[in-house]
């Protein structure tokens, strides 16, 4: 731990509405450079070995890009047939992803590390960023110089590339783990992202989000 430094956490899924402990302030904000997706199977949360879920990871815009044009692919098959991201309908969104920067008690920012680092074990890497904010005439500006964020990368053992939306809301609809069920994951994200961001507008979040109710709604009829 650095002296004098402060330690601060940017969440992008679940840590959105369930915030790590030992926090003592909370900043909205953004990230460039990286896109937020179902890219991620979750054997410990919201899946299990057998039947893993889909939880969210961002990914460097740049590695999803190439994804996009062909060039290159993770090394990783996915459970399901893998389909170019070419094929990929929200390849040209923002490449920008919202979330919450938590600052952490300085007391217990060890303690706070350690959890993180066993909670974001399937597959994640740590790295420190600057989140941004919007100001109230428009002006981009830096909330935290610097905070730390978890990104799964292309070559992690649960990182699943690719997969049409379609193939994602069929998995998530009926996944479920000892956390709960995938479904509910998805729907907290969505409804956190709508409630903290109300002009934010998260396409393939969204899209993803009716898709599953979608489902649920027919299963029930």
């Amino acid at each position: 731990m650095t002296v004098g430094k402060e330690y601060w956490v940017f969440g992008y899924g679940s840590l959105i509405w369930k915030p790590p402990p030992h926090t003592v302030e909370q900043r909205p904000g953004y990230v460039k450079g990286v896109v937020r997706r179902f890219a991620q199977s979750s054997n410990d949360h919201r899946g299990t070995p057998e039947n893993p879920g889909r939880v969210v990871t961002v990914i460097n815009a740049a590695d999803w890009h190439r994804l996009a044009k062909g060039v290159g692919r993770a090394t990783r098959p996915a459970e399901n047939t893998r389909a170019n991201a070419s094929q990929d309908p929200h390849a040209d969104d923002e490449d920008l992803v919202w979330g919450v920067a938590y600052r952490i008690d300085p007391a217990k920012e060890e303690e706070v590390r350690a959890y993180l680092e066993y909670r974001e074990k399937n597959g994640y890497t740590s790295h420190d960023v600057p989140v941004y904010h919007t100001t109230e005439d428009g002006t981009e500006a830096i909330a935290v110089p610097e905070s730390t964020i978890w990104i799964g990368n292309l070559d992690n053992e649960a990182f699943v590339g690719y997969e049409p939306l379609d193939v994602v809301a069929d998995l998530i609809h009926v996944r479920h783990g000892p956390s709960g069920p995938n479904k509910e994951y998805l729907y907290r994200l969505a409804e956190a992202v709508r409630q903290l961001y109300p002009h934010v507008k998260d396409p393939y979040l969204f899209e993803l989000d009716r898709a599953v109710k979608s489902r649920e709604a027919a299963a029930q009829a």
